[in-house]
């Protein structure tokens, strides 16, 4: 396997991979939490480190990266990449937005939140806006019951959400500067 940190080369149109040298510490950090024979139980955080690495999405390439940093096979990265819809397998936009949608916080207005987001930003769940600032995302639980409906945005859960609120936030978000790959996770 190649080393993580040489570029992944690519003919596929997506541009090719490496972890920033601060990514690459923190992974070595990472990593030293476990015994050598135990690097696959790093995979989940440092996946969470490309994803931040590669503007909020894995590539291929990433996915690849990663493997070639825990020494496992490909396929081993991908299934856990494409099983967590924490994971997000396309380009998103600098804000994912991701409203509950399961019993609790559909029943405390969720479809509505959705449906207004949609509407405000021009998307549906799944798109992202023309300028790249939103993707809409509806996810299953969030483990939030309590304060529905509810949505997260980057590592920040947003709760008891009402059409002000959202529309606050949304607001909010359009005045931040653009992302700064893996600083700003």
């Amino acid at each position: 396997m190649e080393h993580a940190t040489k570029p992944h080369t690519t003919t596929d149109g997506i541009a090719p991979f490496a972890f920033s040298e601060d990514a690459l510490s923190e992974c070595r950090t990472i990593l030293g939490r476990y015994p050598a024979e135990f690097s696959k139980s790093a995979l989940i955080p440092i996946l969470h480190i490309a994803q931040a690495e590669n503007d909020g999405w894995l590539s291929v390439h990433a996915m690849n990266a990663v493997a070639d940093l825990l020494k496992i096979q490909y396929i081993e990265v991908y299934e856990v990449a494409t099983f967590y819809s924490m994971f997000n397998l396309h380009p998103v936009g600098k804000h994912v937005l991701e409203v509950c949608r399961t019993v609790p916080c559909m029943l405390r207005g969720s479809d509505d939140i959705i449906a207004h987001i949609g509407s405000r930003l021009g998307i549906e769940p799944g798109g992202t806006t023309p300028d790249g600032m939103f993707t809409l995302k509806a996810v299953e639980c969030l483990g939030s019951c309590g304060t529905a409906p509810m949505l997260q945005c980057g590592a920040k859960y947003h709760e008891h959400l009402t059409i002000e609120k959202v529309d606050s936030l949304i607001e909010k978000l359009r005045g931040e500067p653009k992302r700064n790959n893996y600083t700003d996770r």
